[in-house]
């Protein structure tokens, strides 16, 4: 499978994410710790409350909003499927620059389990020279109606909303259908789309592989 997830090709996007000074940071001589990461998030959801989808941005915001649907089928029954696929620590090694995930909350209310979550990547910009990234998210898992729901959000203030379907095809088959929805700066709203669809593609790839051989 082929591991070009986000990869930052553009000196317009690399400086843009340089100067921000937010979005990313030099890879540092020592993690942050759980607890941090963890205010972080809560700091993110305070400010930004990432979770809720509002409507589309006014152009005169200086934003813009992109929506892309994708889908794979995959050979396994749609329990399996969806218990495997909705995990988000199965996401790790599917996604090259994904290093660690912290869950901050996980809970259940009026039968929708609840995640809270910090994904720290490790991105290559200039020459090589990693810099982390920070995606704080939260996913809604609806198991009894078979789809989950997953908001991010990452300075410099780029939004994602996703809703993940999934269907029973019958014989053992199941079709995950990505609703996928990004909202960032009229700057990097073209290479946010193209990367993401991109990362969300492969990491069903790689998904639908763990699943069908055995894997996950």
């Amino acid at each position: 499978m082929t591991k070009t997830f986000r990869v930052i090709t553009t000196p317009l996007v690399a400086l843009a994410l340089l100067l921000t000074g937010l979005s990313v940071a030099p890879k540092p001589a020592r993690a942050e710790t759980d607890a941090q990461l963890a205010a972080s998030w809560q700091l993110a959801w305070d400010t930004y409350r990432f979770y809720e989808k509002l409507t589309a941005p006014l152009p005169w915001t200086g934003r813009s909003q992109v929506t892309r649907d994708i889908s794979i089928d995959i050979n396994a029954p749609i329990d399996h499927v969806f218990d495997a696929y909705s995990n988000i620590n199965n996401h790790l090694g599917m996604h090259s620059f994904l290093k660690r995930v912290v869950t901050h909350a996980d809970y259940t209310d009026g039968g929708v389990r609840y995640v809270n979550f910090t994904a720290i990547e490790e991105i290559p910009v200039v020459a090589g020279v990693p810099i982390t990234s920070r995606t704080h998210a939260q996913q809604r898992i609806h198991r009894d109606a078979y789809y989950y729901e997953t908001d991010t959000w990452t300075l410099p203030n780029v939004v994602t909303h996703q809703k993940i379907v999934f269907t029973d095809l019958g014989n053992g088959a199941t079709r995950v259908t990505e609703h996928l929805t990004f909202e960032a700066s009229i700057l990097l709203i073209d290479f946010t789309v193209t990367n993401g669809v991109a990362s969300h593609q492969a990491t069903q790839a790689g998904l639908k592989a763990a699943i069908e051989n055995g894997d996950l």
